[in-house]
């Protein structure tokens, strides 16, 4: 196995946010979303300069081979903390090797540094190797998900 590092993205991670963009358009198979307005620098620096916005690229020397990226959200119920784990990939040529697993570890560092108490994610229908990996590391939930369009909202 090759020598694998993993690095927190930050407000001056512009460059190294796109190549791991890339890689999540190849693994998701969908450059449109990825790939086809990629945001410029200074959104870059804005949004990854947050501590609620959390990005991780496992590098296999300057090569980006995976990734992950999440958000932690602040709730109102209670003063507590949840992280939503939005994306997560590696690149097929590193998968098995223990990668996705190594990145979910860090998240839950962070998290729990953070005073989070849970990080969540979600997997569709049909992913099983993503299903079982989160199985492996967490407790099953069954929800459904919703997308509300705000075309037509006054």
């Amino acid at each position: 196995m090759t020598h694998i590092t993993l690095h927190r993205l930050g407000p001056d991670d512009h460059a190294l946010l796109l190549r791991l963009n890339a890689m999540f358009a190849v693994a998701f198979d969908d450059a449109d979303t990825y790939e086809g307005a990629p945001p410029d620098e200074a959104w870059a620096r804005e949004t990854l300069g947050r501590p609620n916005v959390i990005a991780l690229a496992a590098r296999d020397g300057e090569a980006v081979v995976g990734g992950l990226v999440a958000y932690e959200l602040d709730k109102l119920e209670s003063r507590r903390r949840e992280v939503y784990l939005y994306d997560l990939a590696v690149a097929e040529s590193h998968r098995r090797q223990g990668i996705a697993t190594r990145l979910i570890d860090h998240l839950r560092a962070i998290a729990r540094e953070r005073g989070a108490w849970v990080v969540y994610v979600q997997a569709d229908y049909g992913d099983e190797p993503a299903i079982a990996l989160y199985t492996k590391l967490g407790v099953r939930e069954d929800v459904m998900h919703f997308d509300l369009p705000l075309d037509g909202v006054a």
